[in-house]
């Protein structure tokens, strides 16, 4: 289980973060049991079945990249774009995605608010303004911050990389319909929380928020095959 470091690069706000990183299956292990000990809930829901899946996407720009293509379009549809966009530029660094011409993403399948969003979130690392690979070492609010401040990512956006990418043990994509209704059923409400509703439920899980979304997209997986539904 690796630990962080504070670069300096993101000081002073890095100050005092310590813990270790979801970067295996032993860390998400250590996290899950950490987790229920604090939330019977969480408890409960790993005992029904809610065995967390360790996901992890590259770090850096292109695992943000490889995110932002996917978005709001299928799986099949966003591998397609992708191999098109990698098979243009091998070396998807934001330095080669900022020189790549409009045509060359158009080309690959990327939309003009796509490629708007790339090109934003590829200067913004060029600047040094988004240090995606040290993001891990900041709170994750203050890290999601950074990251929302660049347009057009959005929240889902931040803390899908701040999770998978960098395994950040407190990301937490509040706004992830899958969340919300393995929320709903895990406290046995009627209605599914919003995204604010959802994050002040989580603030009880804090600092291992990350983990409990890896518990609650597990049991929403048990749930549904319980309920014979098919689960995307």
């Amino acid at each position: 289980m690796r630990e962080r470091t504070i670069p300096h690069a993101i000081s002073p706000e890095a100050s005092g973060v310590t813990g270790p990183l979801l970067d295996s299956e032993a860390a998400l292990r250590a996290g899950t049991a950490a987790l229920a000990l604090l939330d019977p809930v969480i408890a409960r829901l790993v005992a029904e079945g809610a065995e967390p899946v360790l996901r992890k996407r590259a770090p850096g720009f292109e695992g943000l990249a490889s995110i932002v293509v996917g978005q709001q379009i299928s799986t099949a549809s966003a591998a397609a774009i992708w191999a098109r966009l990698t098979a243009r530029l091998p070396d998807l660094t934001a330095t080669a995605l900022a020189a790549a011409p409009d045509e060359t993403l158009r080309e690959a399948g990327l939309s003009a608010p796509k490629i708007r969003t790339l090109r934003a979130a590829a200067q913004a690392v060029i600047d040094g303004v988004l240090p995606l690979d040290d993001l891990h070492a900041i709170p994750a609010d203050e890290a999601h911050r950074r990251m929302v401040a660049v347009h057009g990512i959005g929240p889902w956006t931040a803390d899908v990389y701040l999770l998978f990418c960098l395994g950040h043990p407190d990301a937490f994509p509040a706004g992830d319909l899958a969340l919300q209704e393995a929320a709903r059923l895990a406290d046995g409400r009627e209605t599914r929380p919003n995204a604010a509703a959802l994050t002040a439920r989580a603030e009880a899980w804090r600092p291992w928020r990350g983990v409990a979304a890896t518990v609650l997209w597990a049991y929403y997986r048990v749930a549904k095959a319980r309920d014979g539904a098919p689960v995307p």
